[in-house]
């Protein structure tokens, strides 16, 4: 029953997302490195240095795991509610002409980059660009990828398959940055049809969309291809033909719709990466999402930074995969 896959990867999720926390956590800790240095590698007074540490736990392990866990689970919003804590904080904020802090029931704390941000604050601000950016680039990977497998499909072993084939062993081998680096080079630096360093959407997703697309569209194109040569060659296929269909409705309302399943299935952990995983094209074409504020994290040893973004990264990647599940099984009532 779909309930029941869904309710059954959901009740996953808490296990599953504690099991990445600790093992983040404990790679987090081990980068060399005092977090509370600045980018200059300047440090604070050891008095506040001290205060700090013993604030957030900093030397302590099993005590910031701990701490840690129960905030960004809301179980110290919880127990700061009921203890009145949190309204204190409020009053003695107002008494001193400041503005109140705010509190979260899930709060990844505050940044020790960004001194004067909190996580929840940088990923509301980046998490949209990212969204953004690896949406476009799916799209863009859709369209390129099944044109290329069908048209290599229907004509194989022709120049246009090989050429396809080519060109999605290009894709897929190259690196972003490389990939990257060329598109910045020839249309920016040359020709001047785009900015550099520079978010002015929608003229600055181009390149990095484009570059970002590259990789999961040659993948596509290659899935594509050979789920529909192995159903081209099907005896449902040659029924279509025998009753009369065109050559457009075998392609594609038979032949594509059976060799989409294996793209839909692709697509889940696809998606996920192509909104979370943009580290690289991130940094090169400086597009302010959350892979840029993640690799300045790891730099800087940001702790509570770098377990945000990945617990954020994540969740999307679990709910991504069980929207691909569900689909799945919708558009194939035949798969349990």
């Amino acid at each position: 029953m779909m309930i029941t896959l869904v309710l059954r990867r959901l009740l996953q999720l808490p296990i599953i997302l504690l099991c990445i926390y600790s093992i983040a956590l404990t790679l987090a800790w081990a980068i060399p490195g005092n977090p509370l240095e600045n980018p200059e590698g300047r440090r604070p007074p050891a008095e506040v240095e001290a205060a700090m540490k013993s604030q957030y736990n900093l030397d302590s392990f099993p005590a910031f795991y701990g701490s840690y866990l129960a905030s960004i689970t809301g179980v110290t919003y919880v127990r700061d509610s009921m203890s009145g804590a949190i309204e204190r904080e409020r009053r003695a904020a107002v008494d001193a002409g400041q503005a109140a802090p705010v509190r979260r029931v899930f709060d990844f704390g505050p940044s020790l980059q960004y001194r004067d941000q909190r996580v929840n604050e940088i990923i509301g601000g980046s998490l949209p660009v990212s969204v953004t950016l690896g949406g476009v680039a799916i799209i863009i990977a859709l369209v390129l990828g099944l044109s290329a497998g069908v048209i290599g499909a229907v004509k194989p072993n022709s120049f246009a398959d090989l050429a396809t084939l080519a060109v999605a062993l290009i894709g897929i081998s190259l690196p972003s940055f490389v990939v990257g680096t060329i598109l910045l080079t020839v249309f920016s630096l040359w020709l001047g049809w785009f900015g550099v360093g520079v978010w002015n959407p929608p003229s600055s997703l181009v390149l990095p969309a484009v570059t970002l697309s590259l990789p999961f569209a040659a993948y596509i194109a290659r899935l594509t291809r050979m789920g529909m040569l192995e159903h081209l060659s099907s005896d449902f296929i040659r029924t279509a033909r025998a009753k009369g269909v065109g050559p457009m409705g075998v392609y594609l309302k038979h032949a594509l719709k059976n060799a989409f399943l294996p793209v839909l299935s692709y697509l889940g952990p696809a998606t996920a990466l192509a909104m979370t995983g943009s580290f690289v094209v991130e940094v090169v074409f400086t597009v302010p999402g959350m892979g840029q504020h993640f690799v300045n994290a790891v730099q800087n040893k940001d702790l509570f930074l770098i377990l945000g973004v990945v617990l954020v990264f994540s969740t999307m990647l679990v709910v991504f995969n069980l929207i691909v599940d569900v689909l799945y099984r919708w558009v194939d009532p035949r798969i349990e």
